[in-house]
């Protein structure tokens, strides 16, 4: 394979976690017909971040909100995006009216070579390329943008930031591309409200419910009455009360250290080194430990429990040119840039 081939850092990670599961994505461009929903929760709210960003008009981003959603009607899982959705977004823009930062960039793109630390050699196999959802400049610094959404925010989460290495590797390419000195990063994080539109009770679970407190009562009879779904209107409203509580929002600013850019890009070079030696020989051998990593199985498991079986490619899995994050919003203009 002579043609320099597109890395991200989602890529490296995932084969510094599993060869086996980075060898279906990247390499056999096989992607689980069944999209992983909180994945694509977040996705949309990046673009709903975008839209904010760029135009501050949130009219125009409760109108992408309902032209993604719009089959809500018959969809219970799209009603309720639509709503967690809507009810973040609004409570955002009112949560900051204003910001302590210019946006420098939106949703930037780069692409380089990746670099031996120690000898300043260039690998002639692998390139890098990302994007980052934000270039913003503060008190005179440059910061990266950085959106979560999270279903909570604590200590523990906090800390995890840290471990956060592809924005921080991602900062070291903006600088030498842009010719610009990032200082750290703005992590914004939106936390996803828990609660649950009321569905209501049936025919038949309202007269249960009302037998049995008949049969507590010493009258014998009661007066409850069928528990009617939410509508959505107060669905909404009850969303955006919970949003105006406090920790719903946060923004937390990390300092780059210089050092950590070194130790990133010499583990980068030495995984292109990893990944060269795997595709010569065609040995990707699985990570069982990360079969189950999040409490879930890997979106690869069932293919490698079937050994690769075609009939389970064919039935689960779809194919898909590899590094989609870099090709969403393509051709939309960042404003103002560099």
């Amino acid at each position: 394979m002579s043609e320099l081939m597109t890395t991200t850092y989602s890529m490296w990670r995932l084969f510094r976690n599993c060869r086996m599961a980075c060898k279906w994505r990247y390499i056999d461009e096989l992607v689980p017909l069944e999209r992983d929903p909180n994945l694509a929760f977040g996705s949309v709210i990046h673009d709903c971040l975008e839209c904010w960003h760029g135009e501050r008009d949130l009219a125009k981003v409760l109108d992408h909100i309902d032209r993604t959603y719009p089959n809500r009607a018959q969809d219970d899982h799209q009603q309720a995006d639509w709503h967690l959705a809507r009810a973040m977004m609004s409570a955002y823009a009112e949560h900051y009216p204003a910001e302590e930062f210019e946006v420098v960039a939106l949703e930037k793109t780069f692409e380089g070579p990746i670099v031996n630390p120690a000898t300043g050699a260039t690998s002639r196999s692998f390139i890098l390329a990302g994007k980052v959802d934000g270039i913003v400049r503060q008190d005179g610094q440059y910061f990266l943008l950085e959106h979560k959404t999270a279903s909570q925010i604590d200590a523990s989460y906090l800390e995890r930031l840290w471990t956060d290495f592809q924005i921080i590797l991602y900062a070291w390419y903006l600088e030498q591309t842009l010719g610009i000195t990032v200082s750290g990063i703005i992590y914004n994080v939106l936390v996803k409200a828990k609660l649950r539109q009321g569905k209501g009770e049936t025919e038949a679970e309202f007269e249960a419910r009302r037998a049995e407190l008949i049969a507590k009562s010493k009258t014998g009879k009661s007066s409850a009455k069928r528990k009617l779904p939410e509508d959505d209107d107060t669905f909404q409203q009850r969303l955006q009360e919970k949003y105006l509580e406090p920790g719903m929002f946060h923004r937390e600013v990390l300092y780059i250290s210089r050092d950590q850019f070194e130790e990133l890009r010499a583990e980068l070079w030495e995984l292109s080194k990893a990944m060269l030696d795997a595709r010569r020989r065609n040995i990707f051998y699985r990570n069982t430990s990360y079969c189950f990593q999040y409490g879930r199985p890997c979106a690869y498991f069932q293919l490698c429990r079937s050994g690769g079986n075609p009939n389970v490619i064919e039935n689960h899995f779809q194919r898909i040119a590899p590094h989609e994050e870099l090709r969403d919003g393509a051709g939309e203009d960042a404003a103002p840039v560099f």
